[in-house]
């Protein structure tokens, strides 16, 4: 880090863009090894179909016994599959706030000690000028240069001081750009439990669980891996706001004052006002005056409208039923003041407003969050609607319609009515049927808060198989199931998922579960027909026609189509 260019303006919020050429010249060796590839958030593997010429879709989604992945199927040329080290590369978008936060930290150290040299060099000049214009005696002068030498030599000791820690930080940059470089596929078991502790460490920071990251950080040994002294810094602030304090909020604004008027920050102004309505609270009318005068008139060109609002404050006072005033007392005001720090504080370092746990979950919740299909899913019973009840399967309108779709909403208690349509109205000989029907739709409507739902079902051999489903006796839980992730699912849209048709590359067969899928160990897939065969003429042996690569059959893992 000692040859990092840093002759910019230090007020100027440094980015580490992927694509941004002054970091190619601070990060050369990182660039070196990962700017030629493609960089995309991926977030699991995907097992690469070996029939991409005759697929007849165009996508499909697939399970192994280790891993649920999606079976991409391409319809031009074919294409090999997508490696471990090319996932992983794309993956490492998503850590741009991993070499952003310490390098804001780092910038920020910078400029503390240059605010510090620039004032002690400014006042020892000035003692030196005094000296020298001064009439005094010579024992007078020799007093002043003393003075001035001790204050350079308190100079120099905060310089040392200030050296260290930029060294510190320096090195924790290089240790951050060391971990990213040393993922690769032959580690990367080890690279993603590191990434997942790192993970679990920022949420618990940003929860306020700090005793409790750094334990964590320490044993994994990820000091150098995580932001806690930067949280630690941005907690100060938070503990001071909680206690209705605006004091260290204050010096915050001030140390990051030129940072905050670039981003047309209003934070400072709402603590300012803040700590007018207090005063106005205690009753100290004419301090309140003096202060607004003094802090808030400055704002008065750009906020006078939300100015006049607060000093108004002073004729209705903490007591009014004012709605308009009355808010402005309120306590939540400083819960607001504490959301309003932690989103300008992630914006000055270029954090994600969000821990980085509940978007890695999100995606993944966005694959679950499935419509269930009213008529063609199991999700009511030992088999499917379409089955269970034929005749009215053929007259219903929409074959395809999901639960979500099937209920409305009636009454002022907005309670949820099953609306199933039909082309027309049952005839005798279907009224026994649907009557049946009618009445396990009256037993099963869901609740308000559950909505719909994908849930996944662990078959006893060890095999994952997708399932529309809302058993009980489930073996593997689905995480839709639980309040807290179906808050985290509630802004996500449905995942579109179409259901495919494969056909093996080596038989031209359609592959289904009477001819399923299997995969080999280099993630083609072809089906079970062709592999048997192959391997009875060669003793158990399999050979990708594809990649020439040699397995036992007993290596082969079966993948599930939904």
């Amino acid at each position: 880090m000692d040859q990092m260019d840093l002759d910019h303006d230090l007020d100027e919020p440094l980015t580490v863009e992927m694509d941004s050429d002054r970091s190619r010249r601070l990060f050369p060796r990182f660039f070196t090894n990962y700017s030629s590839r493609s960089l995309s958030p991926v977030l699991m593997d995907s097992l690469p179909n070996g029939t991409p010429t005759s697929t007849t879709t165009t996508s499909s989604t697939a399970t192994s016994a280790a891993t649920a992945a999606a079976i991409p199927t391409a319809a031009a040329s074919p294409a090999p599959p997508p490696s471990k080290l090319a996932h992983l590369t794309e993956s490492l978008k998503l850590e741009h706030q991993f070499l952003r936060v310490p390098f804001e930290h780092y910038k920020k150290t910078i400029r503390a000690n240059h605010r510090v040299v620039e004032k002690e060099v400014s006042a020892v000049i000035s003692g030196v000028s005094d000296a020298v214009d001064s009439d005094g005696s010579k024992d007078d002068a020799v007093n002043r240069l003393t003075s001035l030498v001790s204050r350079l030599q308190g100079l120099k000791r905060k310089l040392e001081e200030g050296s260290r820690v930029e060294n510190l930080q320096a090195q924790r940059c290089r240790t951050r750009l060391d971990h990213l470089e040393s993922a690769d596929a032959e580690n990367l078991a080890d690279w993603n439990n590191t990434r997942l502790k790192r993970i679990l460490v920022d949420y618990m920071l940003r929860m306020s669980y700090y005793d409790t990251a750094v334990k964590l950080a320490d044993s994994s040994n990820i000091m150098d891996l995580v932001d806690i002294d930067v949280f630690q810094e941005a907690k100060k602030v938070i503990d001071a706001l909680e206690n209705k304090e605006v004091a260290p909020a204050l010096a915050w604004c001030g140390d990051n004052r030129s940072r905050l008027k670039k981003s047309k920050s209003k934070f400072e102004f709402q603590l300012r006002l803040q700590e007018f309505i207090e005063l106005v609270r205690a009753g100290n009318e004419l301090r309140a005056i003096t202060y607004a005068r003094k802090y808030l008139a400055p704002w008065g060109p750009t906020d006078m409208q939300k100015l006049q609002k607060y000093t108004a404050t002073l004729a209705f006072k903490s007591t009014t039923d004012c709605a308009r005033y009355k808010v402005l007392f309120e306590p939540k005001q400083w819960d607001i003041l504490v959301d309003q720090f932690k989103q300008e504080f992630c914006k000055l370092y270029g954090m994600t407003l969000e821990p980085l746990l509940t978007i890695y979950l999100q995606a993944g919740l966005s694959a679950l969050k499935t419509p269930v299909r009213f008529w063609q899913d199991r999700w009511c019973g030992d088999q499917p609607f379409q089955l269970a009840f034929p005749r009215l399967y053929g007259i219903a309108i929409d074959k395809g319609v999901s639960i979500e779709a099937s209920l409305s909403r009636q009454g002022a208690e907005d309670r949820r009515i099953w609306d199933v349509r039909f082309i027309r109205e049952f005839n005798d000989w279907e009224m026994d049927e649907g009557l049946h029907f009618l009445r396990i739709l009256g037993a099963n409507t869901p609740p308000m808060d559950v909505g719909d739902r994908m849930r996944w079902k662990l078959k006893l051999n060890g095999d994952f198989d997708i399932r529309y489903c809302y058993e009980d006796d489930c073996t593997k839980e689905d995480p839709l199931s639980q309040d807290s992730f179906r808050k985290l699912a509630l802004p996500l849209p449905y995942s579109k998922q179409h259901h495919s048709k494969l056909v093996c590359y080596i038989t031209k067969e359609l592959m289904d579960t009477e001819n399923p899928p299997q995969v080999l160990p280099n993630g083609y897939v072809y089906s079970t027909k062709a592999l048997e065969e192959m391997s009875r003429k060669n003793n158990g042996k399999i050979t990708c026609p594809r990649t020439g690569l040699i397995c036992n059959y007993t290596d082969l893992v079966k993948a599930y189509i939904s």
